[in-house]
Order: structure tokens, then C-alpha cells, then sequence
């Protein structure tokens, strides 16, 4: 179960040549009692943090099937794309004292997450 990320995850954040936006791919399985309502208290208090910082949601839902792959260990019961104009404003974001005020609503809500930072590659249309 993970919920906070490890120092070496953060230093290797820290470290990455990636410049620009990156967005962050959110995999939420929430605590069987007040989880989801946790959960959407916190949603609500970071999306003015978010906007002070240039990041906004992409797009966020429920995580309903499995297409590919087994969901053993998994089961994931939100999905969220959060996207920031760099690596650094993220991390200027969880270390503000406004986030910090928040952080607590996350980890009381979530009983296992992942937060994986996409940067893209390539356009669909090839180019």
C-alpha cells in the first residue's frame, strides 16, 4: 500500500531532465468508510492551490473495468489527470503551507494510491 511517495521517488522528480508540463496519473482506492467523501473534500480544497500554481484536472472518474491486464492487488476505484507546467511547480505545490494545511484530507482518505508523472512524447498524429 502506498500512499506518500519515498525520498528517492522525490529526488528522482527532482532530478528528471523532463522540462515542461507533466501531467499526474492518480490511482485511488479509498478507505471503505468516508473514503470517497474524504477524498472529495480534498478535491475541492486543492483546486484553488492548483490554480494559483498554472496546474488544473484534466479529467478525473471511476476506474469501472479492466480491459487489459488483472486487477488482483489493484481495483482501483478513482482515476484522476492532474496536469502542471513543470515537474517544479508540483513540488513547490506539496511543500506550500497551503497544501500542507490539506495534505492530512488525502491520507485519511486512501488506503492504497499511485501518482505517476506523465510527460508526452509524441502526438497521436504522429508528429
Amino acid at each position: 500500500m502506498f500512499i506518500e511517495p519515498t525520498g528517492e521517488q522525490i529526488r528522482e522528480l527532482v532530478g528528471s531532465a523532463q522540462k515542461g508540463p507533466v501531467v499526474m496519473l492518480n490511482l485511488l482506492k479509498f478507505k471503505p468508510e468516508d473514503g470517497e467523501a474524504t477524498y472529495r473534500r480534498y478535491g475541492e480544497a486543492v483546486l484553488p492551490i492548483l490554480g494559483k500554481i498554472g496546474a488544473r484536472l484534466l479529467w478525473q472518474g471511476r476506474a469501472d473495468s479492466v480491459v487489459i491486464g488483472d486487477v488482483a492487488g489493484d481495483g482501483w476505484d478513482a482515476v484522476a489527470l492532474v496536469e502542471y507546467p513543470a515537474r517544479q511547480a508540483f513540488l513547490d505545490m506539496v511543500t506550500s503551507a497551503d497544501y500542507q494545511a490539506i495534505a492530512g484530507l488525502r491520507s485519511d482518505a486512501l488506503v492504497d494510491s499511485r501518482l505517476i508523472a506523465c510527460t508526452q512524447q509524441y502526438s497521436a498524429g504522429g508528429s
